[in-house]
């Protein structure tokens, strides 16, 4: 069995600021190590379920994050970004069984992390078929692309019940809860204890996991600046309906990220 880990950073707990989550800033090197121990307990969550083989995407920034010596030898990890439209699932295919998401986070305008954002600073909202979505959603209907369950998400309590919302059958452990400017976080050990216990369960559970996708796609984005939806208004099949906002529509949700992709 194989499985796929993706992991952000914004939603590992304790991250509260910025700062935290750029490389030579302060409180930078204690997030990454937080980081890479709660993506060391999914990997261990997952090869306790069965897994033979485990890929992890270090999917955040530069990603450049995680500690390599940090994880179980069995691990094969994804740094940097080669420009695929996946992103974040880069590599991602129809060979693996599960796919786990470790420190993701609430979608821009959410309120329920002082870190929530949607890929960019660049814009104010994404939305599917009328719906703001978060990095968490793309990632819900890219692994449903290639028939992968989703099975377990770990983050801010916010990002947790949006996957929840989405399918009953996703296992989640809130790490942290916005706050205003602030978050409220469980203890880092308490933290990796709950991520390694709940993503062994949720693996051995997986097929419940898989969702469907809708037949078709409407993709809006909603950018701060209008040059930057002018020049997105561009890209083949896109339209810029107002001096902030591009549309795209397509049944393809493959073409939906490779419009993502260029546009974001």
């Amino acid at each position: 069995m194989k499985v796929y880990i993706s992991a952000d950073i914004e939603g590992i707990t304790g991250v509260t600021h910025w700062d935290e989550t750029e490389h030579g800033k302060e409180g930078y090197e204690v997030a990454r190590a937080q980081m890479t121990a709660e993506v060391a307990a999914a990997c261990e969550g997952a090869l306790q379920a069965g897994a033979t083989e485990v890929w992890v995407r270090d999917a955040h920034g530069s990603a450049r994050n995680i500690i390599a010596v940090g994880l179980p030898r069995q691990v094969r990890l994804v740094r940097g970004w080669s420009g695929h439209p996946f992103l974040m699932l880069q590599e991602l295919d129809t060979s693996f069984q599960a796919l786990v998401l470790i420190g993701y986070h609430s979608r821009m305008g959410s309120g329920a992390n002082p870190l929530s954002h949607t890929m960019s600073g660049r814009i104010t909202w994404i939305k599917l078929n009328g719906v703001e979505v978060s990095e968490f959603s793309l990632c819900a209907y890219t692994a449903a692309l290639v028939r992968v369950p989703l099975v377990f998400v770990s983050g801010d309590k916010g990002l947790c019940e949006e996957a929840v919302s989405l399918n009953a059958h996703i296992t989640t452990v809130a790490v942290k809860e916005g706050v205003g400017d602030s978050t409220i976080n469980l203890h880092p050990d308490l933290a990796v204890e709950q991520i390694r216990s709940q993503v062994a369960r949720a693996v051995a559970n997986a097929q419940k996991c898989l969702l469907p996708l809708p037949d078709h796609f409407t993709a809006e984005v909603r950018f701060h600046r209008p040059e930057r939806a002018y020049r997105s208004g561009f890209f083949p099949g896109a339209r810029q309906t107002d001096p902030t906002t591009v549309q795209f529509d397509h049944a393809d949700f493959f073409e939906v990220l490779r419009f993502l992709l260029f546009a974001v």
